[in-house]
């Protein structure tokens, strides 16, 4: 059955904000440069990661601009337009890839939220978790260097900056594209991807140490709240497959610089090592982009839902399930590159066992949501919205993990379409969600929920203008990374560019949400959505050391002892309630599915 929720923007607020909290225990510019807390670390990736998304969704907008009709718009100079189109597309795709999807959830909300899961004042090592932040700074500027350099080199037509020919590659740095004999800065956006590549793995390597280490007394396996479970799958992938993407780069900057040949097919090199390269790391990293999105989407079903997760094991097995499986798929995007029919027919197999994993989730969360009392505020919207998105990116996958037809569809917008329902819809509406989900928790005031949901179904309109039209342009034969086309698909792109501002426009009511909020929201309880994971046991927003008294350790998805406060001021506790769920539990010896 389901029920709208009670805005909370009108309930009485006789609440004042904690005197003492992270936010102002030491308030100068250098304590938050300095600081080891994980807290502060989470906002300051917050910055500079939705900074890199707001850069790559511009670079989109500009994309999707110069595809609305097929001759050129930017410039008279079909040479200088065309170029122009290169640079836009390739540096949408290598900012979004490296410095937003793959880093938002496990570094802005890794960051703030696992440790106080966990119950644990930081995370297993402060100072390396500073450090990671600050490699990711520098790789970024690589990146960024790159990005105004090569705009600028074609608009003047000579290199205005040191090596500023800029980046035209595409996002996957592919041969013969980056070899020696073109005109691209890739020896420093490779730079920047190797750096960035640093700051994932000391970012995994601290997740699992704090996992391992940090624990609380009573928190076994099977009593981790499902968001760690996720992250800590995610940081496993990461240690195991970004130094595959290291060396990768390591070697693409030795052959330009010391021209020898390993990938270069004009100097003896083999241009389809690298791909395999590539993907053995790129692959995996799909799930390092999406398998926190899960892990959001499980604490949001089950809190606006007031109801326990269905399936709690199947869904933390298949977290585990989907890191080994990824390791194993890579082949399916060179199924046109070469490979012995044998080989593809392998990928092919594998690629189709690997959706199991991901339909259990699918499933767990649907049966979890029937019957249940849901709640319709933003966050739940958005996780609604995903399941939906998601769904649809990955039955589409089938199609491409199929050998007879990914021949048609290969380098076709249907690819464009796929990619972008399971990587930027699923993955970036999981990120707001849990930003709308945590943000009482983060700073410690409410948004405003209508505003929010407002918010969600636009940027839920647009996107599906945007990209489910390009399945069907797509099939029809629409190659993807074009900057021109027949006047037969004319009607496709408008559509999508249409959709694209439709997107831009719910970012900025999302944006303004944020801000107001952020400023002049009211003032959030400890607990406003009613939820059983321990971060919820703590003030808003949290203290310093995270927790006065160690929180006592119960299923993290117990609902029913927490009832809507009568003053209207969030949830409380019952007393009777917690203490029957507590000998339940102890009874069954772990928090598992109910």
């Amino acid at each position: 059955m389901s029920s709208l929720a009670p805005d909370i923007q009108t309930m009485p607020t006789p609440l004042e904000r904690p005197k003492h909290h992270y936010l102002n225990h030491n308030k100068s510019i250098a304590s938050w440069l300095f600081t080891l807390d994980h807290k502060r670390i989470g906002l300051l990736y917050m910055v500079t990661v939705l900074a890199a998304f707001a850069i790559g969704g511009i670079f989109a907008i500009l994309l999707r601009t110069e595809l609305w009709a097929p001759g050129p718009l930017f410039s008279a100079d079909k040479t200088k337009a065309w170029n122009l189109y290169n640079h836009f597309f390739t540096l949408h795709g290598a900012v979004m890839v490296f410095m937003f999807i793959i880093p938002a959830v496990p570094a802005i909300l890794g960051n703030f939220v696992l440790p106080i899961m966990l119950g644990a004042k930081d995370v297993a090592f402060p100072r390396l978790n500073l450090l990671s932040f600050y490699i990711y700074v520098i790789g970024s500027c690589f990146l960024a260097y790159n990005l105004l350099s090569g705009v600028l080199y074609v608009i003047v037509g000579h290199p205005v900056l040191w090596g500023g020919y800029g980046l035209d590659t595409g996002w996957t740095f592919y041969t013969p594209y980056s070899t020696t004999a073109s005109d691209s800065g890739v020896l420093l956006a490779t730079l920047g991807a190797f750096i960035l590549g640093f700051s994932s793995i000391l970012t995994g390597l601290n997740f699992i140490a704090t996992v391992h280490m940090l624990r609380p007394k009573g928190m076994t396996w099977f009593r981790m709240p499902l968001f760690i479970w996720a992250t800590y799958a995610t940081a496993l992938i990461q240690v195991l497959a970004t130094p595959v993407l290291a060396i990768t780069l390591l070697l693409l900057v030795a052959e330009r610089a010391l021209r020898v040949g390993i990938f270069d097919p004009t100097i003896g090199g083999d241009p389809v090592l690298y791909q395999h390269f590539f993907w053995f790391y790129s692959h995996p990293a799909v799930y390092i982009m999406i398998l926190p999105a899960f892990g959001v989407i499980s604490e949001l079903i089950t809190t606006h839902s007031r109801r326990h997760i269905f399936g709690y094991h199947f869904i933390a097995l298949s977290s585990i399930a989907i890191a080994l499986l990824g390791f194993l798929v890579w082949g399916h995007h060179m199924f046109t590159s070469g490979q012995s029919p044998l080989a593809n027919a392998i990928f092919s197999l594998i690629t189709f066992s690997i959706a199991i994993p991901s339909a259990v989730k699918v499933f767990n969360w649907v049966a979890t949501l029937w019957g249940s009392s849901i709640h319709l505020r933003t966050p739940m919207l958005y996780a609604l919205f995903f399941i939906g998105l998601f769904t649809i990116g990955g039955l589409t996958g089938l199609h491409l993990g199929t050998l007879s037809t990914d021949i048609h569809l290969h380098d076709t917008y249907f690819v464009v379409a796929h990619f972008h329902y399971v990587m930027v819809g699923s993955m970036l509406f999981a990120f707001i969600g849990a930003i709308y989900h945590w943000f009482p928790k983060i700073f410690g005031r409410m948004c405003n929920d209508r505003v929010g949901q407002i918010g969600a179904v636009i940027t839920f309109v647009g996107f599906n203008m945007t990209f489910l039209i390009q399945f069907v342009a797509g099939a029809e034969g629409m190659p993807r990374r074009y900057a021109t086309y027949p006047d037969a698909f004319q009607i496709y792109h408008q559509i999508s560019t249409i959709g694209a501002y439709i997107i831009s426009l719910g970012m900025f009511i999302t944006l303004y949400n944020w801000v107001v909020g952020l400023f002049w929201g009211p003032i959030a309880p400890a607990n406003p959505w009613g939820g059983n994971t321990l971060e919820w046991h703590t003030a808003s927003p949290p203290p310093y050391d995270n927790f006065s008294v160690s929180p006592e350790v119960g299923d993290p998805y117990e609902m029913q002892i927490w009832e809507p406060d009568p003053n209207g001021n969030g949830w409380v506790k019952n007393p009777e309630k917690a203490a029957a769920a507590a000998a339940a539990s102890h009874g069954h010896g772990h928090g598992g599915a109910h």
